[in-house]
């Protein structure tokens, strides 16, 4: 009997998606050059049917940061939905360890955006002979296939629909002056460029484009 069958009915569908976020981790880590403070998989708590993914914080008394992260499971036939919201997960774990760790504040809505630049940024990973076309499919994927939980006129509702416009702006740039001509080097620079920039910088970066 394999571990995973050993596993069934035991959370293997969690086991799953925190393998994910381990390996989504790691290549976040590479790509922006950061030391690993704390692994994900140690703070990943199982969400309920119907809840999304979503990152836990809370202040101490001792001052500490206090950190969760819900994830969905991830199933044998899981779609790509399941997929992109391990990876926000992530993305917000990562962000708010380094910010934390650098003593700088975070907003929202940086978050929002740097998880929407980078499920982009680890779909495209995965891609063999990763172009041009391949690319704007995937965006198209992302950005403009999409269906908003809250409404345009609630505070979440315009966050999120900034966050995706913002990262779609900002992916299409990568795509014209990087990815079309195969000059990854300058793509890899400019997305670390982004993720260390603050919230004001990556909205210009993503509406200049």
């Amino acid at each position: 009997m394999s571990g995973e069958e050993r596993l069934a009915g035991n959370g293997v569908a969690l086991v799953r998606a925190r393998n994910v976020a381990a390996r989504v981790q790691a290549g976040l880590e590479r790509l922006y050059r950061l030391d690993r403070v704390v692994d994900v998989e140690d703070y990943v708590l199982g969400a309920s049917p119907g809840e999304r993914e979503a990152l836990l914080l809370r202040h101490a008394q001792d001052g500490a940061l206090e950190l969760g992260v819900r994830l969905p499971e991830l199933e044998g036939e899981s779609g790509l939905d399941i997929v992109c919201q391990i990876i926000e997960g992530v993305s917000h774990f990562v962000y708010v360890v380094e910010r934390a760790r650098a003593r700088r504040e975070a907003t929202q809505l940086e978050l929002e955006v740097q998880a929407e630049v980078d499920k982009w940024v680890v779909l495209a990973a995965s891609i063999r002979a990763f172009d041009a076309d391949r690319s704007a499919r995937l965006r198209e994927r992302l950005y403009d296939r999409v269906a908003f939980a809250h409404e345009a006129e609630t505070e979440m509702g315009e966050r999120y629909r900034v966050a995706n416009d913002v990262a779609h702006r900002f992916v299409r740039r990568l795509e014209r002056d990087y990815v079309e001509q195969g000059r990854f080097g300058e793509l890899r620079a400019e997305l670390l460029r982004f993720f260390h920039v603050g919230q004001e910088e990556k909205l210009r970066l993503g509406r200049a484009a």
